[in-house]
């Protein structure tokens, strides 16, 4: 089905209704400039010219060369190839959080990787980080924001820690939440490899980035033609490509406003639903927390049928990853940070974003009051 005016999307941190420019920006390369940009004619080289300049946008965003950039499929194939691509160089072992998106925590604990715990807010608990590393750990990951519940991680101090404790290993962070809330040139010096995904901040779904610091050596996942200095093979995305610089170029610039605006719809939001109902909490301060996240926990209610009457509304959220194919299971990422299952069960993850409106926070706080209601019996 088609969004109708109607819907209320509070579901940002799944995906990003795409920016207008990016769209347009993506136009040409389905009709008039179709050429495979790895081609040596002058069509194509006009193409690869396109990539070249994305690539120079894509660099001055996030504060590196642009030779530092490669292009991907996906945020997961970049948090891939940045774990498994540095164990099948240099062997040893990989080091994550608890609260992982599944596309790190699963690649680590394939490869018999150490998991280290967090706190309650769900940040890495840093004494625990410094001791799973030693000489034998080649890559560390710790996430710059949560996909679920929104915590910063303070990858500066972890940065410290990685340095101190395994000086050879490899900092990866998966910011694939960032971008639309942190400016990423702060967080580029602390780390050597960090992956995004293009329709978290407006652009399209099947393409994202890489970056790979000078001297951050990994085997490539994907091999054939060579593309991307043999770090990614694969015809590029041009389209993609494109479109997720014009994206990630206006996401930087519109940044620090946005994130003023939207701060206070979700304070707005949080606060009406704490001030309406008894037994709610919110899962993380909001001082440790991006300000397009609402997460919050209702006790005596089950997500899967909060959800439901939710979306019935018109009411678009989830309750935790919405990268699990739609399947409803347990919070990791809630069970790491020690909430009680009481509230865990009625976890809620609500994600404002550039197209949210104070409309739409003035009908989803009376859709989610009456909903909770109905699901505790209450009139």
């Amino acid at each position: 089905m088609n969004a109708p005016d109607t819907l209320i999307y509070l579901d940002h941190a799944a995906t990003t209704p795409m920016r207008p420019e990016a769209v347009e920006a993506m136009l040409p390369f389905f009709n008039e400039r179709y050429a495979n940009p790895s081609g040596s004619h002058r069509f194509a080289r006009s193409v690869r010219q396109s990539i070249d300049e994305a690539r120079d946008v894509v660099a001055e965003t996030i504060g590196c060369r642009p030779g530092e950039v490669v292009f991907t499929g996906c945020g997961t194939e970049s948090d891939n190839a940045a774990i498994s691509g540095v164990l099948r160089h240099h062997g040893g072992k990989a080091v994550c959080s608890a609260v992982e998106h599944h596309a790190v925590l699963n690649a680590v604990e394939h490869s018999g990787g150490r998991v280290v715990g967090v706190d309650a807010a769900g940040r890495v608990n840093l004494d625990g980080l410094a001791e799973s590393l030693d000489e034998t750990v080649s890559v560390v990951s710790i996430m710059a924001v949560n996909n679920e519940v929104g915590t910063i991680n303070p990858l500066a101090e972890v940065s410290e820690v990685v340095r101190s404790r395994a000086p050879h290993a490899l900092l990866h962070t998966d910011a694939i939440q960032a971008p639309c809330w942190v400016d990423l040139r702060s967080i580029m010096p602390s780390v050597q490899l960090m992956a995004l995904s293009a329709h978290k901040f407006g652009g399209p779904k099947g393409v994202g980035a890489l970056i790979a610091r000078e001297g951050s050596v990994f085997e490539p996942i994907l091999l054939g033609g060579g593309q991307e200095r043999d770090r990614r093979s694969g015809t590029h995305n041009v389209a993609g490509i494109v479109a997720m610089a014009e994206a990630l170029r206006l996401t930087d610039a519109d940044r620090d406003a946005e994130c003023v605006r939207i701060e206070a719809m979700r304070n707005r939001l949080v606060d009406g639903l704490v001030e309406s109902l008894d037994d709610v909490i919110e899962t993380v301060p909001r001082h440790l927390k991006v300000a397009g996240s609402a997460h919050v926990c209702f006790a005596d209610v089950e997500s899967e049928s909060l959800l439901y009457l939710l979306d019935e509304a018109g009411v678009c959220a989830s309750a935790a990853s919405a990268c699990a194919s739609g399947a409803m299971e347990p919070s990791h990422v809630l069970a790491a940070m020690g909430v009680d299952k009481r509230y865990a069960t009625g976890a809620l993850r609500m994600s404002l974003g550039r197209t949210t409106t104070d409309d739409d926070i003035d009908r989803a706080l009376d859709v989610l009051v009456t909903s909770v209601r109905r699901l505790r019996g209450q009139s």
